[in-house]
């Protein structure tokens, strides 16, 4: 046994050699879920024996090397993604969230049945880079659960989850100020579908972009439009024409939530919430009401997107209006346009610049320096003075 090494470590590590080899075997049938769950059976060995013979990072790396050296194929064995397994396994001790199910395979070999643990849940959805990236990102194992079933229900890439945490979902999600209490059967599933603020992180414009600009900005955006809208938005159009008698209106944004089964109506205001948009909102869905939904629709929702609210006024304009209607912020990307940056100097232009500033602030100095040494040379050279440095320039 190598010095160092723990006296029951080839022990252990034969161990888990032989779950990973169980765990591949049955790959076929779970993949995902299985590989959850070997991580977490190697993450739980790391953590016990971290405890009880004090593991540190030289036993991961050799338990890392030799199960490597066993199964060179799964990268995921390194020592920083063991880490991660230990790190998993202590965040989910219980399985909280999982309910496993027991699937009977027969053996080719005319063997008895072999029962075999498959992990059918929400969790085992995931990718274990979602998994790592909720570990790094989140510590509260509630709110890691809330993203787990986002994720899945939006189907998000590893890259979009990231965008959800940061824009902080989880305290947006039915947040909006609305009425859907007093004008609608469903109203806490209603209340769901929306947030507040919604985050339009994806388009950028001048403070004063007009509300046709930002309307503009987000159909060339609609992939991600929808995305943050939620799940099972249907665009039905913009600037969407409706007649009534010899006039025309034009709602800025309708869509069709097709769970809710209902119409969405969204007017778009480049400035605080006033109370007068309520009416005109009123207004929009009783014409959308009459003239679009049909026996099998519910009424139709209105929500008011405003750059800024004042969360009284909202809950006061709605009070008594007996439309279904919510009052939501918007923000968005308050960063610099791309066009703009390419205007300005990039750090190395600034760093260049200020070099030849410098240099020429100091030609002046050197000038009187090299006066200097000349002088003192002459000196020299004369005889007037002990003998000087023999370098011929001064350096600062």
């Amino acid at each position: 046994m190598e010095k160092n090494m723990p006296s029951d470590y080839r022990d252990i590590v034969a161990a888990l050699k032989e779950k990973i080899k169980r765990a591949r075997s049955a790959a076929a049938y779970t993949l995902n879920g299985q590989l959850l769950a070997i991580y977490r059976d190697i993450g739980l060995v790391i953590a016990d024996q971290e405890q009880k013979d004090g593991w540190g990072a030289k036993v991961v790396e050799r338990l890392s090397k030799d199960l490597l050296t066993e199964f060179p194929d799964m990268k995921g064995l390194r020592p920083r993604n063991l880490r991660y397994m230990r790190d998993f396994a202590l965040a989910y001790p219980h399985f909280p969230i999982l309910q496993t199910s027991v699937a009977k395979l027969e053996m080719s070999n005319g063997e008895e049945n072999a029962t075999v643990s498959i992990l059918q849940s929400e969790f085992a959805k995931l990718t274990w880079s979602h998994h790592i990236l909720l570990l790094d990102k989140i510590k509260e194992p509630e709110i890691r659960v809330f993203y787990i079933r986002k994720t899945i229900e939006m189907g998000w890439t590893r890259e979009e989850m990231v965008r959800q945490i940061e824009g902080g979902l989880h305290k947006r999600q039915g947040q909006i100020i609305h009425n859907f209490a007093q004008t609608t059967d469903d109203y806490e599933q209603i209340t769901q579908v929306f947030k507040d603020p919604y985050q339009f992180d994806f388009i950028c414009l001048a403070q004063e972009a007009k509300e046709r600009d930002v309307e503009h900005a987000l159909l060339s955006q609609l992939t991600k439009f929808l995305l943050e809208l939620g799940q099972s938005f249907a665009f039905m159009g913009r600037q969407f024409r409706m007649t009534l008698g010899e006039k025309e209106y034009f709602i800025d944004l309708l869509f069709y939530h097709t769970k809710l089964k209902r119409y969405i109506v969204i007017e778009l205001k480049n400035e605080e919430f006033r109370p007068e948009h309520i009416g005109k909102m009123s207004f929009y869905l009783t014409l959308a009401d009459e003239q679009l939904k049909d026996e099998r629709d519910g009424k139709s929702i209105g929500l008011i997107l405003c750059k800024t609210k004042d969360g009284l006024v909202a809950e006061y304009a709605l009070r008594d209006t007996g439309k279904a209607i919510g009052i939501s912020q918007y923000r968005l990307n308050e960063k610099l346009p791309e066009e703009v940056k390419q205007e300005l100097p990039s750090l190395k232009d600034i760093e260049r610049n200020m070099a030849a500033e410098l240099n020429e602030l100091d030609q002046p100095i050197r000038e009187k320096m090299d006066e200097l040494l000349q002088k003192l040379n002459s000196i020299k050279k004369a005889g007037d003075e002990p003998e000087a440095p023999s370098q011929s320039r001064i350096t600062r």
